[in-house]
């Protein structure tokens, strides 16, 4: 059986999708989502969702419409590269970990603020900003 997620990725800055050898503008793509179930649930390392994205036309044949398939964590890799852009790695790992519910729920249930989390990481990035700027001689 397969399901179908239809959704929107945008990219502020072009973009390479590693099994299309095209460099992509940015822009708003549709999205649909192909999540396929196993046959065979006993491997489920086996089975991979696909991602059907709806390309841009090209300038030199503006009415022709195209769709890629490609792997889902293709696509996940290249939306996560995009929002990374000026922000260090740390400040997207943290803004995705407190979008997710699941995580809200552990914060609520031990206590937790979003503030605690916050004030935490920002500790350990100006500590790993200092001893960029000032390397410890070993």
């Amino acid at each position: 059986m397969t399901n179908s997620i239809k959704t929107t990725a945008v990219f502020l800055q072009p973009f390479q999708l590693p099994s299309f050898n095209e460099t992509l503008p940015p822009g708003e793509y549709e999205i649909e989502t192909q999540l396929l179930e196993p046959v065979d649930w006993s491997e489920p390392g086996t089975w991979t969702s696909s991602v059907l994205v709806q390309l841009h036309p090209r300038a030199s044949h503006p009415g022709l419409s195209r769709t890629l398939t490609v792997p889902l964590a293709e696509l996940e890799h290249a939306v996560a590269k995009d929002k990374l852009t000026g922000k260090a790695l740390m400040d997207f790992f943290l803004e995705e970990m407190l979008a997710d519910p699941m995580i809200r729920l552990v914060m609520q249930a031990d206590g937790v603020a979003e503030s605690d989390l916050r004030d935490l990481y920002s500790r350990r990035s100006d500590r790993r900003q200092a001893e960029q700027d000032h390397p410890s001689k070993t």
